[in-house]
C-alpha cells in the first residue's frame, strides 16, 4: 500500500460519510422516512441497494475460498443462501411483500394473523429471530473486515488480534454513518458503492484474465476443477483439515440439503431480513417486483471477480493456513498502484452496504416490534429515532462480541445459514402458502426451532449438516403442527382481508371462497401460480447463466461462457412475455397498519 492507496480510501470514506450527514435530516423526520426511506426512492436504487447489501467482504472472501478449495461444483454451495433470490422476488415475492404495507417483516405478521394474543406472539417470534441472525450477521461480518483490513494496515500484532483491532475501527467508521441517515443513506450510498464495486470487480478480473492462460490452468488446476459436476465424496480432503471446511468430505449429502435449503428459503419470503424492507420501501407491487427483477443484475461483476481472485490464489500463492486469507493477499500481490486503493475501497463499500443494511434492519425490528408497542402511543417521533440510535448501537456491539468469539468466516455462515436458517424456513413458508397455520403455530415453531439451532453449538461431537438441518426443519415443523392444531384458527376476517390484499397462491381454498374475487381476478396473469413458477424456473435459469458465463471467461473457458450467456439471453427474452408484459399494473397503495404516523420532528 502507498500514498495514492491511502488516499483513494480516504477519501472513500469522507464522501460516505458525508452522504450520512447529508441525509441526517430528512431520516429523523419519522420511522416511515428513517426505514424505509419514505416509501418514495426509485426501484433501481433499490435493487442496487439489495444486491449491494449481498455484496459483502466475508461473503467475498468465502466464495474465493470455496472457489479455490472446490472448483467450479462450490457453485453448489451457493443455494444454502438462496443465490437465485432474484427469480422469487421478480415472479411473485416482491410484490406480495410490497402489497402487505407495512414497516418490517414482524408487524408483517399481524396482518397475517391479527392482532390477537397469538398474532402478537407470532410478530415477537419473528422478531426475535430476526434480532438473532442479523446480530449473528454482524459477528460475521467483524470476522471478515478485520482479516481482510488487517493484511493492509501494519499493526504488529499477531494476526487474529491484528485483525480484531482493524474490525473495530472500521465498525466505528461505519456505525456513524448508518446512525445519521437511516435508509436514505443506506440506499443512496449503496448506489455510490455499486459504481465503485463494478469498476473493482471489472479492474480484478481483468489482471486475472491476463495473467492466467489455458496451459498454466492446465498445469495447476485438478482435473475436472471448471466442471459442475460433483462426487458423492470428496477425495484428497486432507488440505481442509483445522479449517471451516473439514466437514465437506460428503459433498453430495450436503449438495442436498443446501438445494432444499435454497428452495425453502426464496419459498418463505426475504430470508436476510433486511430483503424485506427494501421491498416494502418500494412504491407499488409492479416496481416491487422489478428490484426482485434488477437484484441480481447487479452482482454479475461479483462473481467474476471471485473467480479471477480464486485463479490467482491457485497459481500464486503457497503456505496460506488460513484459506480465508487468500483475497486480501492476491489483491496486495496482483495489483498495481492506483488500482489497489480503488479495489479495497470498493471491497470496503461491499462490507458498509452488507453492514449497513444489516444493522438498520435489525434496529427497525428492535424500535418497531419492541420499543414502540411497549411505549405505546405516547412515544413521539423524536423519541422513536433516539431509540432507533440506541437499537443500531446494541446491535453493532453484540455483533462485535460475537466476531471476538468466532474463528472463522466460514463456520459462523454455515450456521447461520442452515442451523439457524432450520429454525424458520418451515414457519416462513407456511404463512404463505397455508391459510390453516395461525399465529401460535408459527410462534411454537419458530422458537422450538430456534431453541434446537442454538444448542447445536453445544452439542458433545460435532454432527454434520445433512443431519443438523433436517432435525432442526422436524422439530420446527413439528412444533408448527401441534400449535396451529392445539390452539383456535385465525380470525376468518384477518385471513379474508390478508387475501385480498396480497393475493398469494397455494392451499388457501376456504379463505379464496370468501374472497369475493371473481372468477378473471382470480385467472389475471399477474396472478397466476402456473405463470409465476415458470417465471421462476425462467428467471433461475437466466440468473445462473449470468453468474457462470463471467467466471468461465475469466478461466478462458471461451465455449461454456458463450453457451451460459447464450441461456442467459433466451431466458431473458422470454421473461419479457411471460413476466414483463404481464406485470401488476401500477398502483399506490396505503399503509395498513394501525400505528398513527408521527408529525415530523422539528
Amino acid at each position: 500500500m502507498n500514498a495514492l492507496d491511502y488516499a483513494i480510501i480516504v477519501l472513500y470514506f469522507v464522501v460516505v460519510i458525508g452522504i450520512g450527514f447529508w441525509y441526517q435530516r430528512r431520516a429523523a423526520r419519522n420511522l416511515d422516512s428513517y426505514f424505509l426511506g419514505g416509501k418514495s426512492m426509485n426501484w433501481l436504487m433499490l435493487s442496487m441497494a439489495g444486491a449491494m447489501s449481498n455484496y459483502d467482504i466475508s461473503g467475498t472472501m468465502w466464495i474465493v475460498t470455496l472457489i479455490a478449495l472446490f472448483g467450479m461444483k462450490s457453485m453448489w454451495n451457493h443455494w444454502m443462501w438462496g443465490f437465485l433470490m432474484g427469480a422469487f422476488f421478480m415472479a411473485f415475492m416482491g410484490k406480495w411483500v410490497r402489497r402487505s404495507g407495512v414497516m418490517t417483516g414482524a408487524e408483517w405478521m399481524l396482518t397475517r394473523f391479527g392482532n390477537r394474543r397469538d398474532g402478537r406472539a407470532a410478530r415477537t417470534a419473528y422478531s426475535l429471530m430476526a434480532v438473532v441472525t442479523l446480530t449473528a450477521f454482524t459477528g460475521y461480518a467483524f470476522q471478515g473486515i478485520g482479516k481482510f483490513t488487517a493484511v493492509y494496515i501494519p499493526t504488529g500484532l499477531p494476526p487474529q488480534a491484528a485483525a480484531n483491532v482493524c474490525a473495530v475501527g472500521i465498525f466505528v467508521l461505519t456505525t456513524l454513518y448508518v446512525l445519521l441517515g437511516g435508509l436514505y443513506s443506506v440506499v443512496v450510498t449503496n448506489v455510490v458503492q455499486t459504481a465503485i464495486l463494478t469498476a473493482a470487480s471489472v479492474v480484478i478480473a481483468a489482471v486475472a484474465y491476463m495473467a492466467v492462460s489455458p496451459e498454466l490452468l492446465a498445469q495447476k488446476l485438478p482435473e475436472g476443477w471448471a466442471s459442475l459436476a460433483f462426487p458423492w465424496r470428496l477425495e484428497n480432503t486432507a488440505a481442509l483439515a483445522g479449517t471451516g471446511y473439514a466437514g465437506y468430505e460428503l459433498f453430495g449429502a450436503l449438495v442436498v440439503v443446501w438445494v432444499i435449503k435454497g428452495l425453502l428459503l426464496n419459498l418463505g419470503g426475504p430470508g436476510q431480513m433486511y430483503d424485506f424492507q427494501l421491498f416494502l420501501a418500494t412504491r407499488d407491487a409492479r416496481e416491487a417486483a422489478k428490484v426482485g427483477a434488477a437484484w441480481s443484475g447487479f452482482l454479475v461483476v461479483r462473481w467474476a471477480m471471485a473467480m479471477g481472485i480464486a485463479l490467482l490464489a491457485v497459481i500464486g500463492t503457497e503456505n496460506v493456513s488460513d484459506p480465508e486469507r487468500m483475497m486480501p493477499i492476491v489483491l496486495h500481490q496482483y495489483l498495481p498502484m492506483g488500482f489497489r486503493g480503488l479495489v479495497i475501497a470498493g471491497l470496503f463499500a461491499a462490507f458498509m452496504s452488507t453492514f449497513s443494511a444489516t444493522v438498520n434492519s435489525a434496529a427497525s425490528y428492535l424500535v418497531r416490534d419492541w420499543w414502540q408497542p411497549l411505549s405505546g402511543a405516547g412515544a413521539d417521533s423524536k423519541s422513536l429515532i433516539w431509540a432507533s440510535y440506541a437499537s443500531t448501537l446494541f446491535v453493532v456491539l453484540a455483533g462485535t462480541v460475537i466476531g471476538l468469539s468466532v474463528p472463522s468466516v466460514g463456520r459462523i455462515f454455515s450456521w447461520i445459514m442452515m442451523e439457524l436458517g432450520a429454525a424458520f424456513v418451515i414457519p416462513n413458508v407456511l404463512r404463505w402458502f397455508w391459510w390453516r397455520l395461525n399465529g401460535s403455530g408459527y410462534a411454537i415453531g419458530t422458537l422450538a426451532g430456534l431453541l434446537a439451532a442454538i444448542a447445536v453449538p453445544f452439542l458433545p461431537t460435532e454432527q454434520p449438516l445433512f443431519v443438523t438441518f433436517p432435525t432442526i426443519c422436524a422439530v420446527s415443523l413439528i412444533g408448527c403442527l401441534v400449535g396451529t392444531w392445539l390452539t383456535r384458527p385465525t380470525d376468518p376476517e384477518v385471513l379474508v382481508t390478508f387475501y385480498r390484499t396480497v393475493r398469494p397462491f397455494g392451499a388457501w381454498g376456504p379463505v379464496r371462497a370468501q374472497s369475493g374475487f371473481s372468477t378473471d381476478q382470480l385467472n389475471a396473469p399477474s396472478e397466476s401460480p402456473t405463470l409465476a413458477l415458470l417465471n421462476v424456473l425462467l428467471g433461475g435459469t437466466a440468473v445462473l447463466g449470468a453468474y457462470l458465463a463471467p467466471m468461465y471467461l475469466v478461466g478462458h473457458w471461451h465455449v461454456r461462457a458463450i453457451a451460459w450467456s447464450g441461456v442467459t439471453a433466451l431466458s431473458a427474452v422470454v421473461l419479457y412475455f411471460t413476466w414483463y408484459r404481464t406485470l401488476p399494473e401500477t398502483e399506490r397503495e396505503t399503509r395498513s397498519d394501525d400505528w398513527e404516523q408521527a408529525e415530523p420532528a422539528r
